[in-house]
């Protein structure tokens, strides 16, 4: 996957949006205001950071040499994937959902109505 197929991917879940809070070179999908991935837009090859749940993210580290401890980031709970042939875009999308749940489900229920479209 490329740059602007992450960003596509990463802004079609709901509530999504897009910022550069640290600078041009960083791309930062966030819903409700939390951040679920991070796009490191000049490296090469490209790195993506994603939210994991801290027993999966071993599993991952250990069965992919592409996913390494999150740079800059808590290590029990984020990633750092390095996109390359060596994974299928499906499994990078499948790593991008369980960040945007993983954050989605720690939203207070004010946010989430908020951005369900609803008023409580």
């Amino acid at each position: 996957m490329n740059v602007e197929a992450l960003r596509e991917y990463g802004l079609s879940k709901p509530g999504a949006t897009e910022s550069f809070p640290f600078g041009p070179e960083t791309l930062v999908l966030k819903v409700g205001g939390k951040v679920f991935a991070l796009i490191s837009l000049d490296a090469q090859p490209t790195t993506l950071n994603l939210k994991c749940d801290p027993e999966r993210a071993i599993q991952l580290r250990e069965e992919y040499d592409a996913v390494q401890p999150g740079y800059h980031q808590n290590k029990q709970h984020w990633n750092t994937v390095i996109l390359g042939p060596s994974l299928r875009p499906s499994l990078v999308q499948e790593w991008i959902d369980h960040s945007y749940d993983l954050v989605y489900q720690g939203l207070s229920k004010s946010v989430k109505a908020e951005l369900n479209g609803l008023t409580l």
